[in-house]
């Protein structure tokens, strides 16, 4: 891989890790709603689970995912079940009391790690950067630089967008505007499956 190359690939990557997306939405809510500590279960999820997944692509899956097309679908939609599941918990969570701890819990590392199948965003990323930031005669070399580009990128944008959620958290002190946020939240994150669904 030339210095171009891999420059390029660090651009992709810091781009769409901090975009939000499934994740980066997740992470936020999370953050609102459990704070920093409770939610680093689920920023190791993200930072290993992705790149696992895209290891895996890399390295063979897709061509079973082509051979058996209906694994694939049945993913897809187990997936769409599962988000629109997260997205109604984070809209009916409720803050906590003065001095309590907010109903519900985070997401755990595996199933964070296990959310990446099922997340459209990742899909489209890891293909993308396969295809784009690998050769052929270096196609081994190519996936070990995504995948560790990956690692670092998402270490970085999972404990931004949590830290960024730890912060709303002090500032929503009036129960409405707590309400009003995860509503938008879960929103958004039933908004990130339109592409998944109609494609």
């Amino acid at each position: 891989m030339t210095s171009d190359h891999l420059l390029g690939l660090i651009v992709f990557g810091g781009i769409t890790a901090f975009t939000p997306g499934p994740n980066n939405t997740l992470l936020l809510a999370s953050g609102i709603n459990f704070g920093f500590k409770r939610t680093v279960p689920m920023i190791v999820g993200v930072c290993l689970g992705f790149p696992l997944m895209i290891a895996c692509v890399g390295f063979g899956l897709g061509k079973v995912f082509e051979t058996y097309p209906l694994i694939y679908v049945t993913m897809k939609y187990l997936g769409v079940a599962y988000m629109l599941w997260l997205a109604w918990n984070i809209a009916i969570s409720k803050p906590a009391l003065e001095g309590g701890t907010v109903s519900g819990h985070p997401m755990t590392f595996l199933q964070t790690a296990a959310f990446q199948w099922i997340n459209p965003k990742a899909w489209v990323m890891a293909v993308t950067a396969l295809s784009a930031y690998t050769v052929a005669n270096d196609y081994n070399s190519g996936v070990v630089a995504v995948v560790a580009t990956f690692i670092v990128m998402g270490a970085t944008s999972a404990t931004t967008w949590a830290l960024f959620g730890l912060g709303l958290k002090h500032t929503l002190n009036d129960a409405r505007y707590y309400r009003a946020i995860n509503i938008v939240l879960a929103l958004s994150l039933v908004a990130s499956l339109v592409p998944m669904v109609l494609h």
